[in-house]
């Protein structure tokens, strides 16, 4: 009895302990990437949250309200635009307060404070604040101390009702100022140290609509004044890397061209929220990513129940170890890093209360430790994230690979792709480093398994060069033989075409396919013969639209690396739907509409006059999809220019057939074209609606049958 007992004061003991055991908060938020297709690709954590730094801890008396910017100095000293306070928060890099700026004696002796402040800037010497209410740069000495104010600056290209509101700035090795002011479109505002206006640089890009075009040209002057102002969107921040570069942000473009910036992977910042400039005011972003810097990408739903949409809303930019750059969205509370290339090295956070969650995000800046502080501006603290292991070699891999040390950066992107097997970018840096070392043919592996083309046309390239030059004698040899093929097959067809056109016996089924290289070359007597004379027949029109078919089919499964680096393939059937379909559409449409226009030809005239007519693309389309299994990035453009070609050389041949075959004018032709082109649709929408009310009659049948089998 006293062992039971026992046993169950134990057991009691055991589970009030376990009770007592902390439960282990799920995790704030979940790191990913994204894939070549726009899907979220989880990784470890490249920072945790570690604490939270609030007022108390600061040892403010007066409570931080409606912090604005955060910048840290070479000592890890913090700076905090505190704008609902009207000062400068400085602490030190334990989170304790020195010091806080705020009222002063200006240069003239009188007494003067600060007015809404919200962007500070620290170099060796000075501390610069954007006392933005007071349209004015205020300068102080490292301990807090006034030196100068530096007053709103003067030019010709500043509109005469321009306002100037500072809200950020940096200043580079020789004391230039690079300011960002919130009502001024004309871009970065750039002074020399004691305020003189140099220029504006980095100036968005404004576009109008044609529609936008045509009616300002029709306007009045006074119309034209009382009318939309197209100007740039203005910045809302800026950071400056270790070479001088300038990071700018805003959120001012409308989503629609962000969105639509994204989609086409653009190279371009000119409707991206992020830019980097150079001295110069020159837009010099790499954006060799899958997709280009914007953060978030799979952005129709970000929640599940839809509450947050849209592109995001960046609002600040930091620089980071290593030339990495992170950037910031309010919209989502999430951090978005980038190595120089413009590769997304990670991509964290979530709004809620739990710790590394955030409200409203305002500001993000790195410690010389690679700590990460975020500035929340509702609940007025600032979140302290440390890197991980995982990131630590990541960032460890970037060295390397930055100071040239290729057999240590595999090393670490090996370590890399051991944790996470998903990140492309390891994929890419070890391809990198293979390709300088010259090992060509190992870097394609890697750099199909990131579906970095750019890199694999480079390697590729290398690979060419010394096959060729392995091979160069025989490759003239190879060109002249093609080339020497092809004069003797057109000579030979061109003969076959004379004698059957004035043998006066039938035209045998060789003489009628061999007729088409005859038509593409002189389409008027072509299709004058090919109806009147029958030169051609039903059966080789079959055979060349089958040719068609078989020669998308052939690019679809047979492109080269290039130009399928997903490997997508389509399949026989839907090639031959996206042939067949319009070509009977086209033949339909044009029959029903010519007969009621007095065109003299029949539906198998029409038909047979089309599928002649397709000849070009397989002749062109087949070998262009040959050569691009041994094309370079630089020769894709040439492979789709050709194919391009086959394409409208089809159509032209398509047009004059069918002004021949219904004997035309060609502007009867031209009408009939576009009656065609309505025809199709009009036949497609029948076709949809007759389906669509066939399935609804198939499904009432069913229904009724199920109903009537259940009552039974």
């Amino acid at each position: 009895m006293n062992k039971k007992i026992v046993s169950v004061v134990c057991l009691a003991f055991v589970l009030l302990m376990l009770a007592a055991v902390p439960v282990s908060a799920g995790k704030s938020y979940q790191t990913y990437t994204y894939s070549l297709a726009g899907k979220a690709l989880y990784s470890p954590d490249a920072y945790t949250p570690v604490r939270t730094i609030n007022s108390d801890f600061m040892g403010l008396t007066t409570a931080i309200d409606d912090p604005r910017d955060l910048v840290v100095d070479e000592s890890d000293n913090i700076y905090i635009a505190d704008a609902g306070n009207n000062r400068i928060v400085v602490l030190d890099r334990y989170f304790k307060l020195r010091f806080t700026i705020s009222k002063f004696k200006n240069d003239e002796g009188i007494d003067d404070s600060l007015n809404t402040p919200s962007g500070v800037f620290v170099t060796p010497d000075l501390i610069y604040v954007a006392d933005t209410n007071q349209n004015r740069i205020v300068t102080f000495d490292r301990e807090g101390n006034f030196v100068r104010v530096i007053p709103e600056p003067e030019s010709d290209l500043f509109d005469t009702d321009s306002v100037y509101k500072p809200v950020a700035l940096v200043v580079d090795d020789y004391n230039r100022m690079y300011v960002v002011s919130s009502t001024t479109y004309q871009g970065i505002i750039v002074m020399d140290h004691d305020g003189t206006f140099i220029s504006f640089m980095g100036a968005q890009k404004v576009v109008m609509s044609a529609w936008d075009r045509l009616w300002r040209k029709l306007q009045t002057d006074e119309q034209k004044a009382n009318s939309i102002s197209y100007v740039a969107t203005e910045f809302n921040n800026i950071d400056m890397n270790e070479k001088g570069f300038i990071y700018i942000t805003t959120d001012q473009i409308t989503e629609s061209r962000v969105s639509s910036a994204i989609r086409s992977k653009t190279k371009s910042g000119d409707y991206l929220p992020v830019k980097l400039i150079n001295l110069s005011g020159d837009e010099v972003m790499s954006r060799n990513g899958f997709w280009p810097p914007a953060g978030e990408i799979d952005f129709s739903g970000s929640r599940s129940d839809g509450s947050i949409n849209g592109v995001s809303k960046i609002v600040d930019v930091a620089c980071g170890p290593e030339f990495t750059w992170s950037i910031i969205d309010q919209k989502r509370q999430k951090v978005f890093t980038y190595d120089y290339q413009g590769n997304l090295l990670f991509a964290f956070g979530d709004s809620g209360p739990q710790l590394g969650n955030l409200v409203n995000i305002g500001a993000i800046v790195y410690t010389s430790d690679a700590t990460m502080l975020i500035l929340d501006k509702t609940n007025d603290n600032i979140t302290v994230y440390s890197r991980t292991e995982y990131g630590d070699i990541l960032i460890k891999a970037l060295a390397n690979q930055n100071a040239r040390q290729y057999d240590r950066a595999i090393e670490d992107w090996t370590e890399i792709l051991k944790r996470n097997s998903n990140f492309d970018v390891a994929y890419v840096g070890i391809g990198n480093a293979l390709y300088r070392r010259g090992e060509f043919e190992k870097a394609l592996e890697y750099y199909e398994a990131s579906y970095y083309t750019s890199g694999w046309s480079d390697s590729y390239k290398e690979i060419r060069k010394n096959w060729i030059s392995k091979y160069v004698v025989l490759i003239p040899i190879a060109a002249v033989a093609v080339i020497a093929a092809l004069v003797v097959f057109f000579r030979w067809a061109g003969k076959v075409n004379k004698r059957a056109e004035t043998s006066g016996t039938e035209r045998t089924f060789k003489e009628h396919l061999l007729f088409g290289f005859h038509l593409i070359l002189h389409p008027f007597d072509g299709f004058w013969d090919l109806k009147h004379e029958k030169r051609g027949s039903f059966g080789c029109a079959w055979i060349y639209v089958g040719l068609t078919i078989l020669a998308f089919f052939y690019q679809d499964v047979g492109s080269g690396y290039l130009s399928n680096p997903s490997g997508i393939y389509g399949n026989l059937f839907s090639d031959a739907l996206g042939v067949l379909v319009p070509l009977f559409l086209w033949v339909v449409g044009n029959w029903c509409l010519t007969t009621l226009f007095d065109g003299e030809g029949s539906l198998k005239d029409i038909f047979i006059a089309c599928s002649y007519s397709l000849l070009p693309i397989p002749m062109l389309m087949i070998p262009m999809t040959i050569f691009s299994n041994f094309a370079v990035s630089a020769e894709l453009q040439l492979i789709e220019f050709i194919n391009t070609i086959g394409l409208i050389w089809a159509f032209l041949l398509i047009f004059c057939g069918m002004m021949v075959t219904h004997d035309y004018t060609i502007f009867k032709n031209f009408i009939t074209t576009i009656g065609t082109l309505v025809a199709m649709g009009f036949i497609m929408f029948i076709a949809i609606l007759f389906t669509t009310l066939l399935g609804k009659i198939v499904s009432f049948i069913t229904n009724i049958i199920t109903e009537i089998n259940y009552r039974l």
